[in-house]
This record gives structure tokens, sequence and C-alpha cells, in this order.
């Protein structure tokens, strides 16, 4: 006898622009739903930044996510439409990510750790250049960086603030992290650094008191920090979910081709 598969249990999320919240309405009137602790897959509906805040939400829990675009950016979403959403979602493919560790210390000595899944960046938080020492993996690579600020981006993150940065695409499967200056005027030169996903990046912020520095996890941000560790979290996968014949990998490839 052949085994007959369970149906997936999906749940609907929106974010608050109108148009994700009709979408979540529509979707809701034509197919059954669960609770989002109960669901396979939770398709995900708005923009980019509200993907990213629903695969934060899956941490404690890993599900699959299926983005529709209902927002303003959408390239981690798949198109909108309302016909075959369960068919959709059982032939779309899986594209994994890892996310990254940011441990922050503060002028005050206290530790604040985040993940994020584009990017850690630090910014200069006043008028004045940051000046930033950079250590990968113990070793100091640039003694004294004068800039905006630094990031260091996960693949996923790297089509995003990393590449209006100037910052490197990196295909989801490179096992790479890109370390890119943002405005760096020293040294004029350096453009920034591919780096094994397995390196440990430190941040040492100079002159702190004159030349303040936040730094930044996603949607977590730290004030007046003195040192930042970042590193991949290899340890966490979250999944997220592509119509098939448009995989996040042809979209990385395409990306790199656009004009």
């Amino acid at each position: 006898m052949a085994s007959v598969t369970a149906p997936l249990r999906l749940a609907f999320r929106a974010s608050d622009r109108p148009e994700a919240l009709e979408a979540l309405e529509r979707l809701s009137s034509l197919y059954p739903s669960v609770p989002v602790a109960e669901a396979d897959v939770i398709v995900a509906l708005g923009g980019d930044g509200f993907m990213l805040e629903t695969l934060h939400r899956t941490l404690d829990r890993p599900v699959a996510v299926y983005g529709m675009n209902r927002g303003s950016v959408g390239f981690l979403m798949n198109d909108y439409a309302e016909e075959c959403l369960p068919e959709r979602i059982a032939a779309a493919g899986r594209a994994c990510i890892h996310p990254l560790q940011m441990d922050a210390r503060s002028e005050e000595a206290d530790l604040t750790s985040a993940l994020a899944i584009n990017e850690v960046s630090l910014l200069r938080q006043t008028r004045q250049s940051a000046k930033l020492r950079i250590l990968v993996d113990g070793q100091i690579r640039l003694d004294e960086l004068s800039c905006d600020g630094c990031m260091l981006a996960t693949p996923a993150g790297s089509t995003a603030y990393n590449l209006s940065a100037h910052g490197p695409i990196i295909p989801l499967d490179a096992q790479v992290l890109a370390l890119t200056p943002i405005s760096a005027f020293r040294p004029r030169r350096w453009r920034g650094a591919l780096l094994s996903h397995r390196a440990r990046v430190r941040f040492e912020v100079l002159e702190a008191d004159k030349r303040p520095v936040s730094a930044v996890a996603d949607s977590v941000e730290v004030r007046g920090v003195k040192a930042v560790e970042v590193y991949e979290r290899r340890d966490i996968a979250l999944t997220m979910l592509f119509d098939a014949g448009r995989s996040f990998e042809e979209r990385v490839l395409a990306e790199q081709f656009t004009a």
C-alpha cells in the first residue's frame, strides 16, 4: 500500500503594511492554518525586513519560512500569488543559512550578545570618524582603520547593506564571510576581505571616548562599544523556501549580472 503524505501545516504571518494584512485575510480564508508553534511552514507576508524578523522568531523552534512579497524589497521573498499555495511550497527548494553571533562589550563593561542573519556592523555615532583595530583569529590584520564603520556579512546578507557599501556578493554555499568597510578613509585602498566562515573577527574601538561607536546585529543595537567579537553560529540553521526555478542561489548569481 502506498504511503499517504500528510498535508503541510501552514501558519500565516504578516507585516503591518496594508497590502500584507489584506493578503493575510485572503489566504486565511482560502487555506487552513495552525498556530506558529504547530506549523511545518510559516508563510511570511511582507518584505525582506519582515522575513528577517520571522526568521529570528524561529530560533527557538527551527521551522521553514516561505516568504511572499507584500513589501517594498523582496529579494528574500517569492512572488505573491494565491493559487495552489500548498503545491508551490511542497515543490519549493530549501536554502539553509547560519547566523552570526555578536558579543559586544560596552564602555560600562557590560556584555550584550545577539544574533544577526544579515550582518554585524559597527558605525560611528558622531561627526568624528570611527577608528577601529581589526583582528582575525587573534591576529591583528588592520592596526587602525579610519572609517564611518565596518561590517561582517553573511552570504545571505551580502546582497543587503554589504552590497550598498560596495562589498562582494557571496553565493550561499561559498562558506565565506564578507568583511567590508563603510566609507573607509585610511587606509584608502583597503576594500575589505573575504574570510573563512570559521573565522573569529574582533573589532577594537580606538579613542572610544572621543569617537564613540555603536554595534548593530540586525535589529539589536549597542551604543558606546569598546570591543566586539563576531563569529558564525554553525550550530544554528535557518531554512528559507524558494519557488522551483527561482532558488536563492539563482537570485544571487543573477544579481551579479545586474547593471
